[in-house]
């Protein structure tokens, strides 16, 4: 018989082999993105030419990198477990960079429906489409021409690329500035319409493999609990915006059902939908399970406990207010413990956790050819 401690390698050994099972193992030569802050590498900052201030990128970059963050963002995770350098932002020309291995569209502020004159970023989805029709006509031009081709993509990587998305945040969280609950609900089959054509629009370009990122509790961002959250029957048992959760919820199940739409309609594509508000919201309701201490209250802000976040001063800057008082927005002595970096965005340790959890292959639907 075997002994209780065989039985217990065994099942070791089990749970090993499951975790690699599912796993997930990318393959692609290339990556182009598409999205918002979350993913941005520096196109909005090299878009309107400003330069984060300290102490965004402190930890990895040690400088400000055009990333909203004090370091790393997923998709620099996703792209080291891919073995590929870094995505250099579309309008970032600075540097000599290198887009041989893909190139990132995303954009901070930015929407799946088109910007208007009071969106912070003029890069709405369908904009950063037609960015990438753009590079990828260039760079099929410099290919024919032979110049460059170690600095662009090969021609075959653009149907063998992987095409990542992760935006709808903005469209869901800022909608509340103007709508209530019911109305939002309302428009989110109008945002998903807007991002069915641009996924359309990649396909007939020759996009064949999309890895699709569902939005995160925006209730649980100190951003919106701060200007929304005064009336605390609103909030959850773990302080997080019930109706900017329940929005971002509907707005998920609306684009997981798009996912199965478009493998239905396209026999000849990949489609990964990934549960990324599954992920945040696990982070910050067990946060102290995955060690953390700050689950909602920003690391980069002002005001002190609970949230600080003060909508008048922004992380890293300081402000005259109109009664003559100074107020610096500072960082914390410790990010490492924080989940969110400056109230909207989260911290390079919190990014560095929910990768993790993508790669588990746990949180992933694919729909393989």
């Amino acid at each position: 018989m075997a002994s209780k401690y065989d039985v217990a390698f065994q099942v070791v050994l089990f749970c090993i082999s499951l975790v690699v099972a599912n796993s997930v193992h990318f393959n692609y030569p290339a990556v182009f993105n598409f999205g918002d802050s979350n993913s941005d590498t520096g196109e909005l900052a090299a878009a309107k030419g400003f330069q984060l201030p300290p102490p965004y990128g402190q930890n990895y970059f040690k400088t400000s990198s055009g990333r909203f963050c004090d370091g790393r963002l997923i998709v620099d995770f996703l792209m080291d477990a891919m073995g590929l350098p870094f995505l250099n932002a579309y309008l970032n020309l600075v540097g000599s960079p290198n887009f041989h291995h893909g190139c990132n569209f995303a954009a901070a502020g930015s929407t799946i429906l088109p910007a208007n004159a009071g969106s912070i970023s003029p890069f709405g989805f369908g904009v950063q489409v037609s960015q990438f029709l753009q590079f990828k006509a260039r760079t099929v031009e410099l290919l024919a021409g032979k110049k460059f081709d170690e600095y662009v993509p090969a021609e075959d990587y653009f149907q063998k690329g992987l095409y990542m998305f992760d935006i709808g945040q903005n469209d869901i969280g800022g909608a509340f500035y103007s709508k209530n609950l019911d109305q939002i609900l309302s428009l989110i089959p109008t945002i998903l319409l807007e991002f069915e054509s641009g996924i359309k629009r990649l396909y007939d370009s020759g996009a064949r493999n999309f890895w699709i990122h569902n939005t995160g509790p925006v209730g649980c961002l100190a951003q919106y609990v701060a200007t929304f959250g005064a009336d605390t029957s609103k909030l959850d048992k773990v302080g997080c915006l019930r109706a900017h959760n329940q929005a971002a919820k509907a707005f998920n199940l609306h684009l997981q059902a798009l996912c199965s739409k478009l493998q239905g309609q396209y026999h000849d594509v990949n489609v990964t939908y990934v549960d990324i508000f599954s992920i945040k919201l696990d982070l910050i309701a067990n946060h102290s399970q995955h060690g953390f201490k700050q689950p909602i209250m920003a690391c980069c802000g002002y005001g002190g406990p609970p949230l600080n976040c003060d909508s008048r001063v922004s992380c890293g800057l300081t402000k005259t207010l109109s009664n003559g008082t100074t107020i610096t927005a500072k960082g914390c002595n410790d990010s490492s413990v924080y989940v969110s970096w400056d109230g909207t965005h989260y911290t390079e340790a919190a990014n560095q956790y929910v990768a993790s959890q993508i790669l588990t292959g746990n949180y992933s639907k694919t729909h393989l050819l």
